[in-house]
């Protein structure tokens, strides 16, 4: 998304060579295909890449697209209202993202080499006054991160682009490198239901040609381990009694709701990325009662499929489906925030009694 960042486009080339040649000679690879949707956007800002005239490995006007703008400012911020216009480039992968059922992605940068995970930006309820800005899914995210890193061929090694950076087993949360605000991969998260990380792959924003062949084995092994997490966790259909699905229904894991709750597509799926271990999935289709289902969650990342658990409920109709528009593309843990600060007092106040209640007993 900014055009004069090459590596990215150039390995997402490779990558759709590789996939297409290997289908049906490299068996993994051939599974993966069968059993995984792949979209590649190899570029979002085609006119930053031509006006890169000049090679530069740190800074050219090929960051901006035709209007000057930043792309990865252009977004929706979950934080603060962001004032920049969107551009059309923004607004046509923001329709993408909406139209379809996106559940894993990869935002490719240079720069720096790091693989850096949500939130980008953040505030207090997400834990910003410690450095760090926490998105209900951090462990997922954590494990995508290291899934990328410890793949590539160096950037596990954490070793910086200067002596003054560097980053733990090549991963970093976004807020704690530096807060951005209108950045892609906390849109994709809060309002996109996918899981998106951003991918600094090379020091150098345009490097020579002649080492791009390079950059593709050292980042080859990582993309295809990568796109397979999208078979993390658990996904199901949420269907009426007659079978007919029903969108719009929320399905969440207790004890980790997001801010813009994750719903069913038009066809009643939901996705949800979560690493192994014991959950209980909560769906709900407005007006009905929730159904809780606890599910046990292994790896199954190899065998390219998620746990599936379906949800029926026989008391929804096909004349009554839930319509609830999607969340409001406004700053939603700036409102939670304001509305944590609304019930301090109370909060503190209950506290008090409670331990005085336990003191005089």
């Amino acid at each position: 998304m900014h055009g004069d960042e090459t590596v990215g486009r150039e390995i997402l080339l490779h990558l759709i060579d590789f996939l297409v040649t290997s289908y049906g000679r490299d068996p993994v690879i051939t599974r993966l295909l069968n059993n995984t949707r792949i979209h590649i956007m190899p570029t979002m800002n085609p006119d930053g890449f031509e006006a890169t005239k000049v090679p530069d490995c740190y800074y050219t006007r090929g960051r901006y697209n035709k209007n000057g703008e930043d792309l990865n400012r252009n977004f929706p911020d979950a934080f603060e209202n962001n004032s920049a216009s969107i551009q059309p480039e923004t607004r046509a992968v923001m329709d993408w993202i909406k139209n379809e059922t996106f559940v894993l992605s990869a935002n490719l940068h240079g720069g720096a080499l790091v693989a850096s995970y949500t939130f980008d930006n953040g505030n207090p309820v997400t834990g910003s006054l410690k450095g760090y800005s926490k998105s209900p899914d951090d462990d997922v995210f954590i494990h995508l991160a290291k899934t990328y890193s410890s793949n590539h061929a160096s950037m596990y090694k954490g070793t910086g682009c200067d002596n003054r950076q560097t980053f733990p087993e090549g991963i970093t949360n976004g807020y704690s490198w530096y807060q951005l605000e209108g950045g892609m991969q906390d849109y994709n998260y809060v309002w996109g239901q996918c899981f998106e990380i951003t991918l600094e792959l090379s020091c150098c924003k345009y490097p020579p040609a002649d080492q791009l062949e390079k950059f593709w084995r050292d980042n080859k092994v990582a993309l295809i381990e990568y796109i397979k997490q999208v078979h993390l966790g658990v996904k199901g259909q949420v269907t009426d009694k007659n079978g007919n699905p029903i969108p719009n229904a929320i399905v969440e894991a207790k004890e980790r709701p997001h801010v813009c709750p994750y719903r069913t597509n038009e066809q009643g799926e939901y996705f949800l990325l979560l690493l192994p271990g014991t959950y209980v999935i909560n769906a709900t289709v407005p007006g009905f009662k929730s159904m809780l289902k606890t599910v046990e969650i292994h790896d199954n990342t190899g065998n390219f499929s998620a746990l599936k658990q379906d949800f029926s409920f026989p008391e929804v109709s096909d004349q009554i489906r839930s319509r609830v528009a999607s969340c409001p593309k406004t700053p939603l843990y700036q409102e939670l925030e304001r509305a944590s600060a609304a019930v301090k007092p109370t909060v503190h106040i209950l506290v008090l009694v409670t331990a005085m209640l336990v003191i005089f007993k």
